[in-house]
């Protein structure tokens, strides 16, 4: 069977070529990118409102800074108000 995963080799070659990393060190950063990057807006929402409260914030203070940092994701979502927020993390 082929592996159909798009290959980031090159990606990983200019690590290796640009720092200290040494070549399965740069693959896994270049993973743990991707995989932060491919996070759902949801799953963004759900993970920093777990962060930031095991930090000991509140609500207000943590739905506040939420949708402060969604516009700044990679592909920024549409939006979302606080009370938006709130229904992804509690339904």
């Amino acid at each position: 069977m082929l592996d159909r995963r798009p290959s980031h080799d090159d990606l990983v070659d200019h690590l290796v070529r640009s720092t200290a990393l040494q070549r399965g060190e740069a693959a896994r950063v270049v993973l743990d990118v991707l995989a932060y990057f491919d996070e759902t807006t949801e799953e963004f929402v759900r993970r920093r409102h777990r962060e930031l409260q095991s930090g000991g914030a509140v609500n207000a203070e943590i739905f506040e800074r939420i949708a402060a940092e969604l516009p700044h994701r990679a592909v920024a979502p549409p939006e979302l108000s606080l009370r938006q927020l709130r229904r992804v993390v509690y339904g």
